[in-house]
């Protein structure tokens, strides 16, 4: 089995640490050049890398990179881990097909299996599956399709600060108003948005259990008032932690609560665990925290070993749809499911989810020392490795609302300053001020340290 070398050792905390100079390079130029101005990544992340080996990369200038973006959670395994390199490779090898629309094969068979596997067994007992298209998006628009042809209801419940893809359907999900007010129109049916428990910023200027509690109390309101003004809808979509939204994550009661209200009103609940499934939360699905049965489970990114695959995930009492109802040509990748299977059997097989969850409580220990020292980091939340610093004015600032003041001008710099000390991370949240760790699960102690100490670095650097 042939791999990817490993890339030197990155430099330890203890030792002086190169403060990369960026330069426009002959394919960062092309690039800005020719490709859309719809690009993003580049724009904050101005490199061309050449190789990459676990949790590094290297770019063509030979500099080093502590990866936590990890293609935005797509890669939980890192960059050409083994045991996918080889499943890929044994595809190959063999001469299996490599494409078969919705075909059988046993590659196939065996993805299915393991990830049923995986399941909760209240969710495996019941579950049925459809391969989408290779994004995530395609996964919510097929959701979609689902409750709406199984309940003959259009209307659908979704939070502020959603985010579940870029598509026309998704994007009537997305509580972002930037990517939606060019387009006009979306959703001829309507979505209903309802407010997310963000703690640090409570819709209701509460906190709390009594944040939460009104929370929960204005969704039953709204879904038994007769003059509500809003339909039943088909479906209530959330994600269990916000991703781009600012990795928020919900509190458990007011998961279960939701649960318990749309089950008694007849609503389909989907849960969007593109980013957070398989391990990245702590637990191998991030509703499993809350101990809930969703109806719908969309998945992607870290399901296909780092290549596009994407799947729903739902109880048979919602497979009513006829057939051809969802299609995709591309959800036959035979190599993306024999990378998934690799993933799901090294997960399982290394407890990478509880590996996680220590990595990631690690993490936010380093995080909370330094914020004793550094108010401007305002809250550090998330669960497992899916962790978020959000941060704010270093002087107490507040908002028209009486809330800490975002500072997006210092996560600009300290993603900047981190980006010189070789460690790639990524903003979101509201007003892009949450820096955002997302490393592979892979990550040891040794290197969740020197991330904290790299980031250290770059907040003194910046404040």
């Amino acid at each position: 089995m042939s791999t990817v070398s490993s890339l030197a050792q990155v430099p330890s905390a203890s030792a002086p640490r190169p403060l990369y100079a960026f330069t426009d390079s002959p394919l960062l130029q092309r690039q800005q050049q020719q490709e859309s101005n719809a690009r993003s990544y580049p724009r904050r992340i101005p490199l061309a890398l050449k190789r990459a080996s676990g949790i590094h990369v290297e770019d063509v200038e030979g500099r080093q990179f502590i990866d936590c973006l990890a293609g935005a959670g797509t890669l939980a395994l890192g960059h050409n881990h083994p045991v996918v390199v080889e499943a890929i490779q044994r595809i190959l090898a063999d001469e299996l097909p490599l494409h078969t629309l919705d075909l059988t094969t046993p590659v196939k068979d065996r993805f299915v299996q393991d990830l049923f596997g995986v399941l909760p067994e209240a969710l495996r007992r019941e579950a049925k599956v459809q391969f989408c298209g290779p994004t995530g998006t395609d996964a919510v628009e097929a959701a979609l399709k689902l409750v709406r042809s199984a309940t003959g209801r259009s209307n659908v419940l979704a939070f502020q600060g959603a985010y579940h893809g870029m598509s026309q359907g998704a994007l009537s999900l997305m509580g972002s108003l930037g990517p939606k007010q060019p387009l006009g129109a979306l959703l001829s049916n309507g979505v209903q948005f309802m407010p997310y428990p963000y703690d640090y910023r409570c819709p209701f200027g509460l906190g709390g259990a009594a944040g939460v509690k009104a929370n929960l109390h204005y969704l039953e309101n709204l879904l038994l008032d007769p003059e509500s003004g809003v339909p039943l809808p088909a479906a209530v979509i959330l994600e269990v932690v916000q991703g781009e939204g600012g990795v928020i994550p919900a509190d458990i009661e007011w998961l279960k609560g939701v649960r318990r209200i749309t089950e008694q009103a007849g609503v389909a609940l989907i849960v969007d665990e593109v980013q957070s499934g398989f391990a990245r939360t702590g637990r191998m699905f991030a509703f499993e925290h809350a101990g809930i049965l969703p109806d719908v489970v969309t998945l992607s990114k870290a399901i296909g070993g780092s290549l596009p695959l994407a799947v729903v995930v739902y109880r048979d009492w919602l497979d009513s749809w006829k057939p051809g109802a969802h299609a995709g040509t591309f959800r036959g990748n035979q190599m993306a499911m024999a990378a998934g299977s690799a993933v799901i059997g090294y997960m399982v097989e290394q407890r990478l989810a509880e590996h996680a969850e220590a990595m990631g409580q690690r993490l936010r220990k380093h995080l909370q020392q330094l914020q004793r020292d550094y108010p401007e980091l305002g809250d550090i939340r998330g669960r497992g490795l899916m962790i978020g610093v959000e941060l704010v004015g270093g002087q107490g600032q507040r908002d028209a609302l009486g809330q800490p003041q975002a500072n997006r001008e210092l996560a600009v710099k300290v993603q900047r300053e981190c980006l010189k000390r070789g460690l790639i991370l990524e903003l979101g949240g509201r007003h892009g001020a949450v820096v955002r760790f997302l490393p592979p699960l892979i990550i040891t102690g040794e290197q969740i340290d020197e991330v904290a100490q790299r980031f250290a670095e770059a907040v003194i650097a910046s404040v």
